[in-house]
């Protein structure tokens, strides 16, 4: 088996139970779990409504960031979901989880996915304030028009 075992952008709500579940494996000594939710300010701001977007390459630039932590890392296996839409306060904006024979591992490998998950992958936020004021927060790279990118063939 992989040990990719579930990769997606969705506008959907998230399962921390799909992704805990994606990861659990009998040769795992360690299993850790990131998940990232909305909070009700940034930077000082109030943050009144908050929404997710991502270029149409996102997935496959997931892929490669996943693939390459697998290479890296010494895990059993990752699992990552990411929510685009309109969001509430308190929803789950991300989930990540990694399973490795021992925890240190485990947390390097997750801590490694969510990092460059907000990085490399082009999803991006727009935050309206309770101000009326809006920003967008995040834009990774995304590649020319027309540029390959792997696992988009």
């Amino acid at each position: 088996m992989t040990a990719v075992r579930l990769l997606d952008i969705r506008d959907a709500p998230l399962s921390l139970d799909e992704v805990y579940a994606a990861v659990t494996d009998p040769a795992a000594g360690g299993i850790c779990v990131f998940i990232g939710t909305v909070r009700d300010h940034d930077e000082g701001h109030e943050v009144s409504a908050l929404g997710y977007s991502s270029h149409p390459t996102a997935l496959a630039r997931l892929r490669d960031v996943a693939d390459r932590i697998a290479v890296e890392c010494d895990v059993v296996a990752l699992a990552g979901v990411h929510r685009v839409g309109d969001l509430a306060v308190g929803d789950l904006a991300v989930v990540v989880a990694a399973s490795a024979a021992h925890r240190a591992q485990a947390f390097e490998a997750c801590r490694r996915l969510i990092d460059e998950l907000k990085t490399d992958v082009p999803v991006w936020k727009h935050q309206t304030y309770a101000s009326g004021d809006a920003a967008w927060v995040g834009s990774p790279d995304v590649p020319a028009a027309g540029a390959p990118v792997a696992g988009t063939d």
